[in-house]
């Protein structure tokens, strides 16, 4: 064995055995012995193979094993699948059989589960968002897949430095489009936060690196803001005998930057970059919902509550399981968030479902298990659900906020926020929402569209001889009321095409007239239908009527109308469905293939050549108009067109994370012959002159060709935004820098087109 054997050795033994030291909390020796068995297996499966870092590769489900026990909280079980769940994958001679012979049904269900998901995510034959809804299944039969999966994605996140840009940037956005929701939505808040954060890393590493200075540069700043804002409340909860801890807590990197971008502001324009939390062990016999109305009472003795902004989520927790009492007060003329939780809430809150169970019984928690996901479990199921659209809608929901409505006998039901009428009464039941006519909210009669608020009383009003109505899908916002409401439509539609072909088929009987296709050929012509389907349908509903039924069986169609009906029903055409980008400009001439060379064409100086035999032309997209100097990222959105995207934007993100395998990586040529279209927003103290100042720079000083200047004055202020062409980034930072500069201008920055 040489140097470099024996080292890895010892690393694996290290990390193993730390990982032992982990499980002893909570498992007993027999759980022991088995983590050892699902070890000795991973190692002998992953014998001498590395990780692209050069690092053995049992390694990495030692730590993904160790997220499982250490940051989640899962017993032995998961930690034998998470040690084992690359194994059945990697090796032919380790099988799920095996697996089950050794471990037995419940460690071989999640071992296997795992293997699938890891599998879908290798294929694209059917597209990444189909693999995606494939992986969602796996949450109705064990929950602990995608609980494991998600720990797997952690630590890749983690180790993501040694991965192609590409690669980094798939992996990354697939992150964030699924992975973080779902941390979220399982009450993960910790791993959602740093998902969020390393996804961002990869995705736009200048903005990453400058939040992160930026907070550290601050950070003295806030802890003395913290020990003058605390030192009162600390002093009244000792004379309380309370026992507690407080601190700090930052916004992540991703959380600032998302702020920034939603709301067009700098990081020294967010008030609230920090909250303080208060996390106390509760007195016996007292119930723990009242002691933090104690602990808010002490808050709001010392500091001015704004009430609007109190948030009670431990008389009604987030389906998730989070319990907290939120407040924010007035102190030193900023406002500031307090949280308070017990231990047991500060727990739910760190480690989601996990802890959550460790304060229920079995039947309790197999019981709030069920409740989630049978929100979910229909859309799930449904083949005839498109999995891009799905996808969307899923995400949404997992990441939206939450309402409590109630029924008229006063039972609480949770449903994000956003929700109409319709969505209420599928959730009731799929009778009721099939049935419906309309509510009384709040004993007001409203229609099925209606919004509903948070605190709403709910009564949905219906009628026997009301059935569902293709418009009700324009206003359901949740998936699983879209599917009931499509499922519904679908079993009308079916009903009438098995009533009209019965009607055909009695009419043709009656004229001894065989079913043959030139036959229906003649009544699809005759009755300006597409195909028999249709025919049946509008029959079977009673739109077409066959009181002439006789006299268009005995007429000849015309010539041309029985050549394309015959081949409406001998070829049926399917439109694409492939999604493209629109765009507005030409082609991009200093944007090349970061993967190539490219050359240029004496005869157009600046026209990019690929060197390799597949010709790429590349478009700027319109959605988020990239310019020099911004991080970028190409999709190829049919055989040799790229559309160029910024990496930030919205629809790259979902592009990427839907569509990872059409990924380009593109970059900057140096050259400067085409201007890119780009837009600046400016706010400040309107006076006489201050436009034609802002104008002289623009095109006098900087030379820049303006396109549209919008500019609004009100109240002695004025706003504007501007599109221009500019050659790249530091153009348009030049030319910022030089507008802010004018008297009287308050705010000057880059606009993304998506903002506006």
């Amino acid at each position: 064995m040489n140097e470099n054997q024996t080292y890895d050795t010892m690393l694996i033994q290290r990390e193993f055995d730390e990982l032992i030291e982990l499980c002893r909390n909570n498992t007993n020796e027999d759980g022991i012995v088995l983590i050892k068995k699902a070890f000795e297996i991973a190692t002998e499966a992953h014998k001498g193979i590395k990780r692209r870092s050069g690092i053995p590769y049992i390694l990495h489900p030692i730590a993904v094993a160790k997220i499982v026990v250490q940051e989640i909280g899962l017993g032995y079980k998961s930690i034998c699948a998470a040690l084992m769940h690359d194994v059945v994958e990697d090796n032919p001679n380790f099988t799920i059989d095996l697996v089950k012979s050794v471990f037995g049904e419940t460690i071989s269900y999640i071992v296997d589960g795992l293997t699938k998901i890891d599998v879908a995510f290798d294929k694209d034959k059917s597209g990444q968002a189909e693999n995606f809804k494939r992986i969602l299944l796996t949450m109705n039969d064990d929950i602990r897949v995608i609980i494991i999966k998600i720990a797997d994605r952690l630590h890749n996140m983690r180790t993501l430095d040694s991965m192609p840009v590409e690669k980094q940037q798939k992996i990354s956005n697939e992150t964030l489009f699924l992975f973080s929701p779902l941390a979220y939505r399982l009450g993960f808040f910790k791993i959602k936060s740093e998902l969020e954060d390393l996804s961002l890393k990869y995705l736009s590493p200048k903005e990453f690196k400058e939040i992160d200075e930026k907070i550290k540069a601050t950070e003295a700043g806030r802890q003395n803001f913290f020990d003058k804002f605390i030192e009162p409340i600390e002093k009244k909860l000792q004379e309380s005998n309370i026992k507690f801890n407080t601190s700090a807590r930052t916004k992540s990197i991703y959380s600032v930057w998302n702020k920034m971008r939603a709301k067009s502001v700098n990081f020294e324009e967010i008030y609230d970059l920090f909250a303080v939390r208060i996390i106390f062990e509760p007195a016996d016999f007292v119930p723990e919902r009242t002691q933090c109305w104690h602990v808010y009472s002490i808050i709001t003795e010392s500091y001015q509550s704004k009430n609007e902004r109190l948030r009670d989520w431990i008389s009604t927790p987030k389906t998730n399981g989070y319990e907290a009492l939120h407040c924010t007060v007035m102190a030193f003329g900023v406002w500031v968030e307090v949280q308070i939780r017990t231990k047991r809430m500060e727990e739910i809150a760190e480690r989601g479902f996990a802890a959550h169970w460790r304060y229920k019984d079995d039947t309790a928690q197999e019981e709030e298990l069920d409740k989630w996901l049978g929100k979910i479990r229909d859309v799930l199921i449904s083949p005839e659900t498109n999995a891009v659209e799905y996808l969307d809608q899923f995400r949404l929901n997992l990441y939206s906020s939450e309402i409590t409505l109630f029924t008229p006998r006063g039972k609480a039901i949770m449903l994000p926020k956003g929700v109409t009428v319709i969505d209420f009464a599928y959730t009731i039941h799929s009778r009721i929402g099939d049935k419906a006519i309309g509510a009384k909210v709040n004993h007001r009669l409203v229609s099925l569209s209606y919004i509903l608020n948070n605190g709403d009383q709910v009564e949905v009003l219906t009628a026997e001889n009301s059935k569902p109505k293709r418009e009700w899908l324009e206003y359901a916002k949740l998936p699983r009321t879209k599917v009931r409401i499509e499922a519904a439509l679908k079993a009308e539609v079916q009903g009438h095409i098995d009533h009209g072909k019965e009607l055909i088929k009695n009419k043709l009987a009656q004229f001894n007239v065989e079913p043959q296709s030139r036959v229906f050929i003649k009544l699809c012509a005759a009755y300006g239908v597409a195909n028999k389907r249709e025919l049946y349908s509008k029959v079977g509903s009673g739109i077409i009527q066959l009181d002439d039924f006789e006299k268009q069986l005995k007429e000849n169609p015309p010539q041309k109308s029985a050549i394309y009906w015959g081949f409406g029903l001998i070829k049926k055409i399917i439109p694409g469905t492939k999604k493209t980008v629109k765009k507005d400009e030409p082609q991009t001439e200093n944007i090349k293939s970061a993967n190539e060379p490219a050359k240029i064409d004496k005869k157009k100086p600046f026209l990019l050549k690929e060197t390799f035999e597949k010709k790429l032309t590349y478009k700027i997209a319109n959605c988020c108009n990239p310019i020099p100097g911004d991080n970028i990222i190409g999709f190829e959105i049919s055989d040799g067109n790229v559309v160029v995207h910024r990496q930030e934007c919205r629809e790259a993100n979902k592009l990427a994370a839907e569509y990872g395998d059409k990924i380009i990586n593109v970059k900057w040529t140096t050259h400067k012959i085409q201007s890119f279209l780009a837009f600046i927003t400016m706010r400040g103290i309107d006076r006489i002159g201050i436009l034609n100042d802002t104008t002289k720079i623009i095109t006098g000083e900087m030379n820049v060709n303006m396109r549209k200047l919008n500019v609004e004055s009100h109240d002695g202020i004025f706003e504007g935004t501007i599109e221009l062409y500019v050659y790249s980034t530091d153009d348009l930072l030049n030319l910022i820098k030089k507008i802010s500069a004018i008297k009287g201008m308050e705010d000057v920055r880059r606009l993304q087109k998506f903002d506006i």
